[in-house]
């Protein structure tokens, strides 16, 4: 198989058989069994799209989408709008949620101050939260699907994520330095530090931590 088909069976968010649609549905049953009043639930859903909620097997009562590239819009049973997750505007804020749930964002965020003032915000919004990030040392760099590439030093990095466009980011010689610099991938250690009073689930790829989830 050639290896852009490998990457496809791994990493493809839109087909039902890949390795990353699979690791999406495990996850979503482990938060279902945490939070089985999730049906219930008004969630706040930092970084979040519509898409996700379209492809699970049910939704919260009322799910509020926050993203920075969201186009605002209400509808039934959800709410989009643009805001900054680290920075939540004051009506946001004042209004209260049973769960704040984040994939996949905190290692966008912008760096160490950032990311604490992303956790106050998840804290501070809901009594539950999960928070889930993918993890630093699973041997392939989640997003160009890439063995290794996270370790590399920054020009490497940048090098590489030029070349190879096997992953979910494809990167051309403007937008690479900022493409690679962008994004920093957390240890554990990292996410207990931003979220004390969590329990840390570990989803794993045969045997292998691959993402790492802060639960409240």
């Amino acid at each position: 198989m050639p290896m852009s088909g490998v990457v496809r069976r791994l990493a493809d968010n839109t087909s039902g058989a890949s390795v990353a649609t699979n690791a999406r549905r495990k996850r979503f049953a482990e938060m279902l069994a945490r939070f089985p009043e999730l049906p219930d639930m008004r969630v706040l859903d930092l970084g979040g799209t519509l898409s996700y909620w379209h492809n699970v097997p049910l939704r919260p009562r009322h799910v509020t989408l926050v993203n920075l590239d969201a186009t605002p819009d209400i509808g039934d049973g959800y709410e989009v709008l643009r805001a900054d997750a680290c920075d939540l505007p004051t009506p946001l804020r004042e209004r209260s949620f049973d769960l704040t749930m984040s994939n996949s964002l905190i290692e966008h965020v912008g760096g160490h101050e950032r990311r604490i003032r992303f956790a106050e915000q998840v804290r501070a919004s809901a009594s539950h939260y999960w928070v889930q990030t993918p993890y630093r040392y699973f041997p392939i760099e989640p997003h160009w699907v890439f063995p290794g590439q996270q370790f590399l030093p920054a020009r490497g990095r940048i090098w590489l994520s030029q070349r190879w466009k096997g992953g979910h980011v494809q990167s051309t010689p403007d937008t690479a330095p900022d493409d690679v610099l962008w994004i920093e991938l957390l240890s554990v250690t990292e996410l207990r530090h931003y979220f004390p009073d969590a329990d840390i689930y570990r989803e794993r790829f045969c045997g292998i931590t691959k993402s790492i989830t802060a639960v409240r």
